[in-house]
């Protein structure tokens, strides 16, 4: 495989051998269509392979406080004098109550 650095990429971004391929396959394929290649569509894929991919805390966190949130008003239907098989059943009850909720805004 050869090198890749941003003299020998499409328009000089720092693109990976795979990303440089792809882009060029897309103006291929284009240019052998007869339809233009420079477009806002090849725009938004440069864009695309160019941000840095999100570091995926932000997708698991606002879910994991919502059902943390949700176990806590489960756990306050559950009575201290209960047996531990009747509180378990009533705390799993009410999980799947606050399930049925959907997400809290």
């Amino acid at each position: 495989m050869t090198d890749v650095d941003p003299t020998s990429t499409f328009r000089g971004l720092p693109l990976t051998a795979e990303q440089d391929a792809e882009v060029r396959h897309y103006i291929k394929v284009r240019t052998q269509r007869g339809l233009p290649w420079d477009t806002a569509e090849l725009n938004a894929i440069l864009k695309d392979m160019l941000q840095p991919p999100a570091d995926g805390n932000d997708e698991f966190d606002a879910p994991a406080d919502g059902t943390k949130a949700a176990a806590e008003r489960a756990m306050a239907s559950v009575n201290e004098a209960m047996e531990p098989i009747e509180a378990s059943e009533e705390r799993n009850a009410a999980m799947e109550s606050e399930g049925m909720k959907g997400p809290r805004r």
